[in-house]
């Protein structure tokens, strides 16, 4: 019996796992956590990539083939996206996760030089930065994996509710520790338009020097604007960018007198912070040690 039960398992091997590429670290992790041992993530920009200045490689494309499914983080984030759907041709499934997830407008607070462009959209497509907003992407994950893998709906439908009380208990932790700044110093000061959804979650003003691009210069009008806004707000830090040329900031912080914060990730591609738990930990700690004043 043993032996036959043994011919029957290896004429019989499990199912190999659905093949999924991501093209942004954080969607590449919750699409794991998802999916769990139904699913192969193929990772496509890395951690420590640039998502602003990306474009799949012929190597790139070759990972690719064979996937199920493609979950770009979306929101005009990937300007690539028409071109790589022209590449892979039909059959295979491209998902922006963030198309359903509810979107909010760049706020400008100065005028910009004419070279100044919001080349992602008129929407700012940093949607990761809210838990509330990966509760919901979580559950789009699962369905687009249950669509194209029925019999796994139960399993992936059950991780994505684990995912988002992780989620949760996340925002509950952060809540506590952005408690400690007064209410009057949750003004967040940084050199891009990153963290809208962010400061919407957690009630704070958010106050940028340049635009969405690192590569986004500011006029010395916008500067100038920023420096007296820091001043007649009374405003205690502003907050530099990982992976971004910090000049522009620093001239302002020297020019203010105020203090430099740790670098925020921006872009949920650092190589120490690219899945949502790090980055927001990352961000939500060095916000605190600079602007929080309660114990």
């Amino acid at each position: 019996m043993k032996t036959l039960l043994a011919l029957l398992c290896l004429a019989s091997p499990a199912l190999a796992a659905m093949k999924v590429a991501t093209l942004h670290p954080i969607v590449a992790d919750l699409a794991r956590q998802v999916g769990g041992a139904n699913v192969e993530v193929v990772e496509i920009l890395k951690p420590g990539g640039d998502v602003h200045h990306f474009e799949p490689a012929t190597k790139d494309i070759a990972a690719m083939r064979g996937s199920k499914l493609i979950l770009a983080s979306g929101k005009g984030l990937e300007t690539y996206l028409d071109k790589l759907r022209d590449s892979l041709g039909a059959g295979v499934k491209l998902v922006e996760v963030g198309e359903k997830v509810p979107s909010i407008p760049y706020v400008c607070d100065h005028d910009h030089s004419e070279e100044h462009d919001h080349h992602h959209g008129e929407f700012d497509p940093h949607w990761w930065h809210s838990a509330e907003n990966m509760q919901r992407a979580a559950r789009i994950v699962a369905d687009v994996f249950a669509e194209a893998d029925p019999a796994n709906e139960a399993a992936y439908a059950a991780n994505a509710k684990t995912a988002s009380k992780r989620f949760g208990e996340l925002k509950t932790w952060a809540k506590i520790e952005i408690a400690k700044i007064d209410r009057a110093d949750r003004k967040l000061v940084t050199a891009h338009n990153a963290f809208g959804y962010f400061c919407k979650e957690y009630g704070f003003e958010p106050i940028s020097i340049l635009g969405v691009s690192r590569s986004d210069d500011s006029s010395l009008k916008h500067v100038t604007e920023s420096i007296a806004t820091i001043r007649e707000h009374g405003i205690k830090a502003a907050f530099p960018e990982d992976q971004a040329n910090p000049k522009v900031l620093a001239e302002i912080v020297r020019s203010t007198g105020v203090k430099m914060g740790d670098p925020l990730v921006a872009d949920g591609t650092a190589k120490h912070a690219h899945t949502f738990e790090t980055m927001i930990a990352h961000n939500v700690r060095a916000i605190v040690a600079a602007l929080g004043t309660k114990k």
